[in-house]
């Protein structure tokens, strides 16, 4: 679907590390040189024509954001990444919220950008992080969800797709049992809002994080959405220009309000630009047609890869375009290394998810994660070189 919109397809390639970060449009890299070759101003700093440019096409991504999530503009705040909004989240606002004792439920699929910053407000605060159990198929349960609350739980932080197992949690429902219970729902969504249409106000989380990236715009910006009413509790981590309306010499502060609150120093604005022309190419092909195309591409690649000898497949029941996998007896950083002689781009190691072996039962795997730029063509272009016979002669 729209390769030719993709000039790393001019070599010989089969990407297949989307998870990791997606290949970018040309539409991407032409709206970055046009910022920086014809209107390169500051944003929200200037009162001539270019900078004022800047500010609207700014501020229209702000909007085109919204709109892509179903958020209301002022709950959209631009990060570095999703990592730097998750640690925003419980730094900004569960430090003060929560109090020694108090319980955060996690799975032991989450990314290490949703545990670490949990492990170290446990150390600090004293809260108590717990686990979701998974089931045979390493997916998250409503029934287990409900058996590991406890009086204690205030927040559950889980993300709506995982980067390993490529499971896509239900979201909604778990959300609903929470608010039930007074607790608050962090979602983080950067192997989902790339892939499906999300509308925060129905699935109702209380805070979602996801990075540009892994949505074919560029790296170094994320999005860290949160409703108003918790977004206005945040206590400041970055201050300086850009973000207040005045101070006085005795210390006397006034802050502006969210979104720009979050928002100080100079931003990423060629970023946030060129990710607002992406979110139009993103729209323009369809959320749901980039879901299903992926779902009947994972499809192929399950039925094909299920014929490869010795292949061990650990997430065939999963729903996203995530497959993860080993060939027996093969390390999967071997494995990778051997399909790089063939051009086929996959990841291997733990995937930032380093507990999850616990569960796994192995610490290392291969993982190729599909897009919709993906092809049947490359997956059986995979499988062929995994069915070599010769493939443990090649690796040694």
């Amino acid at each position: 679907m729209n390769r030719e919109d993709f000039l790393m397809y001019n070599q010989d390639i089969i990407y297949l590390d989307s998870g990791a970060t997606t290949l970018k449009p040309k539409i991407l890299a032409d709206t970055l040189s046009d910022y920086y070759n014809h209107y390169s101003a500051n944003a929200h700093r200037g009162d001539y024509d270019i900078s004022l440019k800047v500010d609207t096409l700014f501020e229209k991504t702000r909007y085109l954001v919204s709109n892509f999530i179903n958020a209301n503009t002022n709950e959209v705040a631009f990060t570095n990444n999703a990592t730097d909004s998750l640690s925003k989240i419980v730094w900004g606002f569960f430090e003060d919220y929560l109090q020694e004792g108090d319980e955060v439920l996690l799975t032991k699929a989450e990314h290490a950008s949703n545990v670490l910053p949990w492990f170290e407000l446990a150390k600090r605060k004293g809260i108590v992080v717990h686990y979701i159990p998974l089931d045979e198929h390493l997916k998250v349960t409503i029934e287990n969800v409900e058996k590991a609350i406890t009086s204690r739980t205030k927040v559950i932080s889980l993300a709506h797709v995982t980067n390993v197992v490529g499971d896509e949690r239900p979201m909604k429902e778990i959300t609903k049992i929470a608010h039930e219970r007074d607790i608050l729902v962090v979602c983080d969504g950067a192997q989902s809002v790339p892939h499906m249409k999300i509308d925060v106000k129905d699935l109702d989380v209380d805070f979602m994080a996801f990075s540009a990236h892994k949505m074919c715009g560029p790296t170094g910006l994320g999005v860290l959405y949160g409703k108003e009413k918790y977004l206005k509790q945040f206590r400041p981590l970055i201050v300086g220009g850009g973000m207040n309306s005045s101070f006085e010499f005795d210390g006397t502060v006034i802050y502006n309000d969210i979104p720009h609150y979050f928002e100080a120093g100079t931003p990423n604005i060629a970023g946030v630009i060129g990710f607002g022309a992406v979110l139009e190419y993103l729209e323009h092909l369809g959320m749901e047609r980039i879901h299903q195309y992926e779902k009947e591409l994972r499809k192929y690649a399950i039925t094909k890869l299920k014929d490869v000898p010795n292949i061990i497949l650990y997430n065939e029941e999963s729903e996203a375009g995530i497959i993860t996998f080993n060939i027996r007896d093969i390390f999967s950083q071997d494995l990778a290394i051997y399909l790089n002689k063939y051009h086929i781009c996959v990841r291997a190691g733990n995937h930032c998810a380093k507990i999850l072996k616990d569960e796994l039962g192995i610490k290392n795997t291969c993982r190729v994660s599909l897009y919709f730029y993906n092809t049947k063509e490359e997956i059986d272009a995979l499988v062929e070189a995994l069915q070599n016979p010769k493939i443990k002669d090649e690796i040694i």
